[in-house]
Formats: structure tokens, C-alpha cells, sequence
């Protein structure tokens, strides 16, 4: 991690440390900041490439006592690899792991504002002030009682995982949010 002409800088490097391939960094607020309802945005600009994983994100605050996904977790932008479109998503437990959104096309290796609205009743999700998905989380909703405490926020690079695989041979380091 590291600021540079005023800008925040997650860079993620093809290094061996501790046994690992890679090394990354997150930031995290938890214990320093949370919140509940709100609006916020971030202007952003992503790597794009196999096996990258840039988010921003938030967990609520109760994560260390009561675990994922019980705690509910809300990403307000996740982008993979190299596709042409960013992720709204949020994740919650409904008698096992449940997860909903949508995504917006974009290219994230330049600067956009990526926002999010949150309130009693429903998130929703902007790319560049345009709302692109939206989600009940009000009193007929079903199972969303997580989203109605204390959320922290999260900021990272991840390398490889599930759901963008690993890096390969076309991947460029270092990949820097």
C-alpha cells in the first residue's frame, strides 16, 4: 500500500513470501469506522488481468463474533480478470449462503465512481451516478436482517481465488488498484 500524487495505491506483486506465489494488501476499517445506512462513493481505477480480483467492499461489524456469511458482507464493486463489467453484489444467510446482484458494463482500467445508497428499505448501485441494480432489504424482504446493523469497509487486490482463477502467463505484475 502506498499514496503517490494524492492517490491511494493497492498494489498487488508476483513475489514468493511466506510459501505464496503472490503478495497483496487489503484496507480495512473495521474497528475504526463503521456504519450503518448511508451513501458512499469511491473513484477507482482497477487492474485488469487473469487471476485479479480488485474490490471495494463492506462486512458488518459483528463479523468476529457471529462469522460469515451471518454477518452480511456488501460489495459495492468487484471486478475480475478482464471482463468489460463491474459487480454489485450482497451475501447473506437464508438457512445457508445466499448472494444476489448484478453487474454494469464498464472498463475498469480507467477512473469511474463507482456508489452505493443504503437505507432501511433497499441498496442500490451506481456506476458513474447511473443506478444499475437495486435490492429490497425492507420489512418484506426475506432474511435480510443483516443488513440492518454497523457495516465496515474493505479496499483490496486479491490474486487468484475461486472465482477469477489464477494468474497465467498473459498476467502483467505488479497489478495496482
Amino acid at each position: 500500500v502506498s499514496i503517490d500524487s494524492g492517490y491511494l495505491h493497492i498494489t498487488a506483486r508476483e513475489q514468493s513470501f511466506g510459501g505464496a506465489n503472490y503478495t497483496s494488501s487489503r484496507i480495512k476499517s473495521e474497528g475504526l469506522f463503521d456504519f450503518q445506512y448511508g451513501k458512499v462513493e469511491a473513484r477507482i481505477k482497477m487492474p485488469v488481468d487473469q487471476g485479479i480480483w480488485p474490490a471495494f467492499w463492506m462486512l458488518g461489524s459483528d463479523f468476529q463474533q457471529v462469522g460469515w456469511p451471518f454477518c452480511g458482507e456488501i460489495d459495492i464493486v468487484e471486478h475480475v480478470n478482464n471482463e468489460l463489467k463491474v459487480h454489485g453484489t450482497i451475501h447473506y444467510d437464508q438457512w445457508g449462503h445466499m448472494y444476489e446482484g448484478d453487474f454494469a458494463y464498464a472498463d475498469a482500467s480507467i477512473f469511474h465512481v463507482y456508489g452505493l445508497e443504503w437505507d432501511e428499505n433497499e441498496i442500490r448501485w451506481y456506476l458513474d451516478g447511473v443506478q444499475y441494480y437495486q435490492t429490497n432489504i425492507g420489512p418484506t424482504s426475506s432474511s435480510r436482517e443483516e443488513f440492518h446493523t454497523p457495516f465496515f469497509f474493505i479496499l483490496n487486490v486479491a490474486v487468484g481465488g475461486n472465482w477469477p482463477g489464477n494468474p497465467d502467463a498473459t498476467t502483467e505484475f505488479p497489478a495496482t488498484m
